[in-house]
């Protein structure tokens, strides 16, 4: 009877075990920068960062309410990773997926699904940029989607600056002074919250962190049971092999950096039509698009990992804000920050972790076949020389 098959062959163990030696590795950089601040407060801080966010329904609404638009960063960059490509274009992508679904909420009183839509758009327009210098004139992704960010931070800028509506009005939603800006300009904007507001006590509790775990299980389908999905992967893999099989890779280096937008922008328009959100004029980046990265990492690309990654860094961002007032506001992002940045070791452990069980598996597989090996075969002659030896010993 065959034996259960052992955790590390299932197929995905070692991304998982990789992913949880980052985390835990990160989780101890954190505890020591607690021990050297403040030692004494350190053990309740590391288990309000641990526990926090679960502690009670607001909190954990918070945490969902966070972990949304991480989730659709995440999944972008990870579809993106899948196809080969790297979309570091994600904040630029969610900045313009953000102000277009404002836009369809305060100057043309558009619904939230309408909103969303446009959000999709937006996000969609500004990877599709990428795409097409990367398939049409091979210019790397990265350079353009890079350039492209702070493009879309600054067109963003202009354009809100010349809309007198989005600046002058007393609703207008990019007054971070005024909560409920969206709420009075467009209620039907609003993502709908379904009672669940009530039900955890917070009025950031609403409908984003379903659509966002829906379209993670829609990437997973796209990737895994459809052909289109499949050619995106096969171009990843090797290009020109593909092109050599029938695949036009220009056409889906294009179609995945669109799709890949698509998911930033609409991880903007889930965040600031939440009606607890307020865009604000700035000249930086937005960070939520760049935390795809390591969410992604932690993921190792897959969709459905997306929504566990998402969910721990968002757990952890709320459960950092409980160390307030013991310990500085800036060590809660060095540790999120130590966390992130050993999440880029989340490949590297996965080949050390493969690599020591493949050697395992190879050691056992030898001993297994020198068991079965049969005595070596004797001659005639040696075989006549034991019958002699054994008729003298009984004689």
């Amino acid at each position: 009877m065959q034996g259960k098959r052992p955790l590390t062959r299932f197929k995905g163990a070692d991304s998982l075990l990789s992913s949880l030696v980052s985390i835990g590795a990160g989780l101890l950089v954190g505890l020591l920068l607690l021990l050297i601040f403040n030692s004494s407060k350190a053990l309740y801080g590391f288990g309000n960062i641990l526990f926090s966010g679960v502690r009670s329904t607001d909190r954990f609404a918070k945490v969902l309410y966070t972990a949304a638009p991480l989730l659709m960063t995440g999944l972008s960059v990870g579809f993106a990773f899948k196809t080969g490509l790297f979309n570091i274009g994600a904040s630029g992508q969610y900045t313009v997926g953000a102000v277009l679904a404002l836009v369809g909420a305060i100057l043309w009183q558009l619904p939230w699904y309408l909103c969303l839509l446009l959000a999709i758009v937006g996000g969609a327009l500004w990877g599709a940029i990428p795409g097409l210098c990367k398939a049409l004139f091979n210019v790397n992704e990265v350079i353009t989607a890079i350039m492209f960010n702070w493009i879309g931070v600054f067109a963003s800028n202009l354009f809100l600056y010349n809309s007198p509506m989005m600046l002058a009005s007393a609703w207008g939603a990019i007054n971070k002074d005024r909560t409920g800006a969206l709420e009075a300009a467009n209620p039907g904007a609003i993502l709908p919250k379904l009672g669940m507001d009530k039900l955890m006590n917070s009025n950031r509790m609403n409908i984003a962190i379903f659509i966002a775990i829906g379209f993670a299980f829609l990437m997973w389908f796209i990737l895994q049971k459809t052909t289109f999905g499949y050619e995106l992967k096969a171009c990843g893999y090797n290009r020109n092999a593909s092109r050599y099989a029938g695949i036009n890779d220009k056409r889906n280096i294009v179609l995945s950096m669109i799709i890949a937008g698509a998911l930033s922008g609409l991880g903007g328009g889930l965040y600031y039509l939440s009606g607890t959100a307020q865009f604000t004029l700035g000249k930086q980046l937005l960070t939520m698009g760049f935390s795809g990265i390591p969410i992604a990492l932690l993921a190792a690309s897959h969709p459905l990992g997306t929504i566990l990654s998402s969910l721990f860094i968002g757990h952890i961002q709320v459960g950092g804000e409980a160390l307030q007032p013991e310990f500085a506001k800036e060590i809660i992002d060095i540790i999120i920050a130590a966390i992130i940045y050993l999440s880029a070791f989340s490949l590297l452990m996965r080949e050390l972790i493969g690599g020591l069980r493949r050697r395992r598996a190879k050691g056992q597989a030898v001993e297994a076949d020198l068991g079965d090996i049969p005595p070596p075969l004797l001659d005639a002659e040696e075989e006549e020389t034991i019958d002699l030896g054994k008729k003298e010993n009984t004689i």
